[in-house]
């Protein structure tokens, strides 16, 4: 829940992160992160190289593309049974995930980062733009100290008093 007295249009990323952020190595195999991310309860989450700097994120989406494209680009649905995980939306068998293959391999690449002062109306543009539903905050190191999330700017809009718009 935001608790700011600042105008909405003057809310800003520091304001509407996540401060508790999971974050995912790169040398992490993609069966332990998807655990990681299951048991966390998020649908995705930074990947940070050695020095802790963003690198990529790896969402369901990733999972979900992988589950359908074989790592050579072969349409190959993996999962047609009921009694797999991932999230409650999005299902996947545990065994097909390949255990030993690095999440470096299937993150998405050059994640939308900001740093702590962009405001809420150039999140919004920014998730729209590019077809995403998170946005990960940077320090000036580019380490994850946050993420904002459609939801936190959904929140925010359903939060605010309408008479310091």
């Amino acid at each position: 829940m935001i608790a700011t007295t600042k105008p909405f249009l003057g809310l800003t990323a520091a304001d509407l992160m996540s401060r508790d952020v999971v974050m995912i190595p790169r040398a992490m195999s993609l069966c332990a992160a998807a655990h990681l991310l299951s048991e966390s309860q998020v649908s995705g989450a930074p990947v940070v190289n050695e020095t802790g700097e963003c690198v990529g994120v790896v969402s369901t989406t990733d999972f979900m593309r992988w589950v359908v494209y074989a790592e050579r680009g072969t349409s190959r649905l993996v999962c047609s049974n009921p009694g797999c995980f991932l999230s409650d939306w999005q299902v996947m068998e545990g065994e097909a995930l390949p255990t030993d293959d690095e999440v470096g391999s299937y993150m998405t690449a050059d994640p939308v980062m900001v740093p702590p002062n962009r405001s809420i109306a150039e999140l919004a543009c920014a998730m729209t733009d590019a077809h995403i539903h998170r946005i990960i905050v940077v320090d000036a190191r580019n380490r994850p100290i946050g993420v904002v999330s459609s939801t936190d700017v959904l929140a925010a809009v359903g939060t605010t008093d309408r008479r310091r718009l």
